[in-house]
């Protein structure tokens, strides 16, 4: 028998709808290698660790100049002789009257309180008497002036009665003074105890009555 072949089926007779296959285009794959992050070697990190130690040191250095507690300057900026005056009855005594002017400079950058400022007079090494003034306050980083007057009256000299005659014979009598200035800085919440002191040679003239010169120094 013969075989019939069957005419395939035209495109609008076909049941199934028809899609396109989509175009097929070539694709480039990249790979990349795993990323581990760059570590400084062991030299770098090590002067990294210096200069941080190194700067922190240099900013502890540099807080504890302009925080640490300096004492107070003090510079006699006057002395004026009152008056002086030798009795020779019924024994050998001597009245002396010195007025002091004194600068005190606060160096700190915290303000100063100081309960008071004393005077001392001394002849060729002996202290002969103490003046006290009140206490005050200088603000940081400022300066005050304070007022002290030296009375001392009936001096009386035994071993140096030699030295005092051979002085008054020539009319300059060599005295000499400390100033001293004691109180506390206030820090924070800290009250720190601070001295200042400066020391005088004056020599004073029994003729005119006047300080022939004056020789300053810290102490």
């Amino acid at each position: 028998m013969p075989w019939k072949t069957a005419a395939a089926a035209s495109p609008a007779e076909s049941s199934v709808p028809y899609t396109a296959l989509p175009a097929v285009y070539p694709q480039n794959v990249i790979v990349l290698p795993y990323y581990r992050p760059h570590r400084p070697s062991p030299t770098l990190l090590f002067l990294r660790r210096c200069s941080a130690f190194t700067a922190v040191v240099l900013l502890l250095s540099a807080a504890l100049f302009f925080l640490y507690p300096s004492d107070p300057e003090i510079t006699v900026v006057r002395v004026g002789l009152n008056h002086i005056q030798v009795h020779s009855s019924p024994k050998l005594t001597l009245d002396v009257s010195l007025s002091l002017t004194v600068k005190v400079r606060n160096p700190d950058f915290f303000s100063l309180d100081y309960d008071y400022l004393s005077v001392s007079i001394g002849y060729r090494g002996r202290q002969l008497g103490v003046v006290r003034s009140i206490g005050g306050t200088v603000k940081a980083r400022g300066s005050s002036y304070v007022d002290a007057a030296l009375n001392l009256n009936g001096l009386e000299f035994f071993l140096d009665a030699f030295y005092l005659l051979e002085d008054l014979a020539k009319g300059v009598v060599p005295f000499d003074t400390t100033t001293t200035i004691s109180g506390d800085l206030g820090l924070l919440f800290f009250e720190i105890p601070i001295e200042g002191k400066v020391s005088c040679d004056v020599y004073l003239s029994t003729s005119n009555q006047t300080v022939v010169r004056q020789n300053c120094y810290p102490v």
